[in-house]
């Protein structure tokens, strides 16, 4: 029997980013970015993450800060429909005429995410920085647990039973409808990081930008599944995990601004993100002969948990001195990012993102502004798993800027992402030897206000 793979749990569901981005990177980390969406040629202060070299483009000298705060919430579901074992006949177990039907529902929430920008400019030079969740920022629970854990289960169970029956026909063979599974799966995973780094206008229409950011990642995942004969209190299959995972790694960062007239360009290059994870197993219960699967998630061990390089290319344009567009590329190299088990090669690609916003001053201290995204992955069949999966989507954002006084702006926005489901079908569903489908869907909305000062 194949044991139930519980301990890949290790890269539950919140491995996929709480926010906009690829995979493993959170791109929307301000208001701004919620109610435009492309902003990646600004010159305000959120460019210390989407464009820094931008910066040595502000109006004025003196120091400039900005804090966002920001709420998230995610479904993350899974439609199973996989075939059961139901007896044994003389020419072997029998499969029951109807699949085994099941929604499994995953909640992911993050009511508080905070940012934090600061930028210095004196004539030529501008430091900045940020301090943001870049990865992760919440939790995912299923509280009925994931499909492949339990058609495994059941799957296990049977042939766990017919090889007991072989040897003592007394013992009966056990089928679904004999027990009942409960199970439940919960994680939690951040990366926080701190960025700075210098931007210098070398000339009057051209800026560049060198720093560095300190990524740390922390997670931690709870679960257990148990089969209980009915009837009794007797556990077929206790399963148990409680991991803390741990670690930190470095991003170069580099990127230019062109600003010629009302046309602005702002481009910026991360490096790849060599992080691994290590392992605090505090609860690691699994029947001996899924040792060696289990292996790479004892206690101590370390998983590679890369995060991509990463391009952005932006075009902002003021075609009135009240109406402003920009245009913007994002490429994700996840293939060239190291994942758990190698996961990374069944990607067919890295991803690509295209974006787009326009904003209207209705007055001199209001704002109105609207964007789209749309994100496109290279999955395959044998990347997505019920513990990691993505789904293909667009994005949607609206809100406003409101100008206080002046040192002071509030921006406020809101965005939501439509995906498009993911059918998976299989031949060896989870490893039981029989045909299953799963279909994955998702849903995300957040919402986000921040304040930028001057002085």
């Amino acid at each position: 029997m194949k044991k139930l793979l519980l301990i890949s749990a290790a890269t539950l569901i919140v491995s996929n980013s709480t926010f906009a981005g690829g995979i493993l990177t959170n791109t929307n980390q301000h208001a701004a970015f919620l109610r435009m969406l492309s902003r990646g040629a600004t010159t305000e202060i959120d460019g210390a993450l989407s464009n820094p070299a931008g910066l040595a483009f502000l109006p004025k000298d003196g120091f400039h800060v900005g804090l966002s705060i920001q709420s998230a919430y995610q479904t993350r579901n899974i439609d199973a429909s996989f075939m059961t074992y139901n007896g044994v006949s003389a020419t072997g177990p029998t499969v029951s005429d109807k699949p085994f039907e099941k929604y499994y529902e995953g909640t992911a929430a993050a009511p508080v995410i905070p940012s934090l920008f600061a930028a210095y400019k004196k004539d030529k030079w501008t430091i900045s920085g940020f301090f943001a969740i870049t990865a992760g920022g919440g939790k995912a629970s299923f509280d009925d647990g994931l499909p492949m854990f339990e058609s495994a289960a059941m799957a296990g169970i049977f042939q766990n039973s017919v090889k007991a029956h072989q040897a003592n026909p007394q013992s009966p063979i056990i089928v679904p409808g004999m027990y009942d599974i409960t199970s439940a799966m919960d994680g939690k995973q951040y990366i926080y990081s701190l960025q700075l780094g210098l931007s210098y206008k070398a000339t009057e229409w051209l800026s560049v930008f060198g720093g560095g950011r300190m990524n740390y990642f922390t997670g931690g995942y709870k679960g257990f599944l148990n089969a209980i004969v009915k009837g009794t209190d007797t556990n077929l299959l206790p399963l148990a995990l409680n991991c803390d995972q741990t670690g930190w790694g470095l991003t170069p960062v580099i990127g230019a601004d062109v600003k010629l007239g009302k046309l602005n360009i702002g481009a910026k290059y991360e490096f790849k993100t060599n992080l691994n994870i290590e392992n605090n197993t505090k609860n690691l219960q699994y029947p001996p002969s899924a040792k060696d699967m289990v292996a790479p998630y004892e206690h101590g061990v370390n998983t590679p948990n890369d995060i991509p390089a990463m391009l952005s290319i932006a075009a902002a344009y003021e075609f009135l001195p009240v109406l402003r567009a920009s245009v913007e590329y994002h490429f994700y190299d996840d293939k060239n990012a190291g994942m758990a088990n190698g996961k990374q090669k069944y990607l067919t690609k890295g991803t690509n993102e295209y974006l787009a916003g326009i904003e209207f001053d209705v007055t001199k201290q209001l704002t109105l502004s609207c964007g789209g995204q749309i994100t496109d992955y290279g999955l395959s069949d044998n990347y997505q798993s019920d513990t990691s999966f993505s789904c293909d989507s667009y994005s949607l954002g609206v809100g406003a800027k409101i100008k206080m006084n002046k040192h002071l702006n509030l921006n406020v926005g809101y965005m939501w992402t439509n995906y498009e489901d993911y059918t998976k079908k299989s031949t060896n569903y989870n490893g039981t030897g029989l045909p299953g489908t799963n279909v994955y869907s998702r849903t995300n909305k957040v919402f986000g206000l921040s304040a930028d000062y001057s002085f």
